[in-house]
């Protein structure tokens, strides 16, 4: 009878340090194809970014083109209904083969102008947006009483700044960020959710108020929201504006039209409101372009403001504890800054300061480009 082999324990040692080499191997190699083709696919977003990023500045500095022709013989901008809403076609510029380029405009100057709201004007918007009276004139106090320079709270709001995790003070300037209403007590409540996110309060603020400096809101541009805020319009006169503004209604067989002055915004609202809270020229002009070639897009949000018109707010913020430990009966309290201003006032500083220097004929306010650019906000409420 033949005997069985002995078993080999060196063979299958060797076996296992096979099988488990194998494993490492294939889990390394799937671990480098992974990290290649992300390493890959971003030098590829890099390469599609810097082609198609040319395309979008040269787009715009046609559109600007347009705009300054337009400019000069209307004397100033008012509305897209003059005439400029396809600045590329009007110009008869084309993109690269294969490529397509859209263009679109906001009033950035049809908001009212942060800087400038009062306490009766952000009490009047937080109304029309169907908040009571009571929460309404108490939201206002709060982001007056951020803003202001020596504000007296006029409810019965008393901030805790002071006594927060981190202390802080209010800045008593302009807001240089939408998100300094996180900052704000009553405010932060309603801007933003549980997670600290802005909710559809906030992007309707953002909609109808804005960060850069200019007397009067553009009649032209200005939303419902705006016009029953510093205009106090109704309902019924809110729709004669719109009417007119979109040639509908009776103004149908008119087409598109743009105010003029002030008398002419009394004329078409009808008896009552306050024509005067409004001008009617465009003060800053956001210009989005987005180059599309195939799959990819590159986009270029700008904001620009023609000779005289809007401003970065440059105020800076004041040191209440320096203030007051300074202050003295012959002296008056010297303002320091707490922060440096932002890389977007400085950079809009240095392009103001350039554009002078070559007579360039719009200052940049801000420039965003493509991840940069926030994402569209969520339907606004309605009123």
């Amino acid at each position: 009878m033949r005997q069985p082999l002995p078993r080999n324990p060196l063979r299958s040692s060797v076996l296992v340090l096979v099988l488990v080499t194998l494993v490492f191997t294939a889990a390394a190699l799937t671990a480098f194809i992974e990290k290649a083709g992300n390493d890959l696919l971003v030098e590829v977003r890099r390469s599609d970014s810097k082609r198609l990023r040319q395309e979008a500045f040269s787009a715009l500095e046609v559109t600007l083109a347009v705009l300054e022709d337009f400019r000069e013989a209307d004397n100033g901008l008012h509305s897209t209904a003059e005439g400029w809403g396809d600045p590329l076609t009007w110009a008869e510029w084309t993109p690269s083969a294969g490529r397509t380029v859209d263009i679109s405009f906001r009033d950035e100057s049809g908001k009212i102008p942060l800087s400038h709201a009062d306490l009766t004007t952000l009490t009047n918007m937080f109304e029309a947006w169907q908040m009571a009276p009571a929460d309404a004139e108490k939201l206002a106090d709060a982001i007056e009483g951020w803003m202001a320079k020596g504000y007296s709270y006029t409810t019965t709001l008393t901030p805790d700044y002071p006594d927060a995790a981190v202390p802080y003070a209010e800045p008593q300037r302009p807001m240089r960020s939408f998100t300094e209403l996180a900052a704000i007590d009553d405010a932060r409540d309603l801007f933003f959710d549980e997670n600290g996110l802005p909710n559809g309060s906030y992007w309707r603020f953002v909609d109808d108020f804005s960060l850069f400096n200019y007397p009067l809101p553009n009649a032209n541009g200005a939303n419902a929201d705006v016009m029953a805020a510093a205009g106090q319009y109704t309902d019924v006169q809110r729709g004669h504006i719109g009417d007119f503004l979109n040639g509908t209604g009776q103004y149908a067989n008119d087409g598109q039209q743009w105010l003029q002055n002030a008398a002419q915004l009394a004329a078409v609202a009808g008896p009552g409101g306050s024509a005067g809270a409004f001008g009617t020229t465009i003060a800053a002009l956001r210009i989005n372009v987005t180059v599309h070639d195939g799959r990819s897009q590159y986009r270029v949000s700008v904001v620009v403001a023609p000779q005289g018109g809007a401003t970065t707010n440059q105020t800076l913020a004041t040191n209440a504890t320096a203030a007051a430990t300074n202050a003295s009966p012959s002296t008056t309290a010297s303002i320091t800054a707490t922060a440096q201003p932002s890389s977007t006032a400085n950079s809009a500083t240095a392009a103001a300061a350039a554009s002078q220097s070559i007579n360039y004929p719009f200052t940049l306010l801000e420039i965003l480009e493509d991840d940069d650019i926030p994402q569209p906000p969520p339907a606004l409420p309605q009123t």
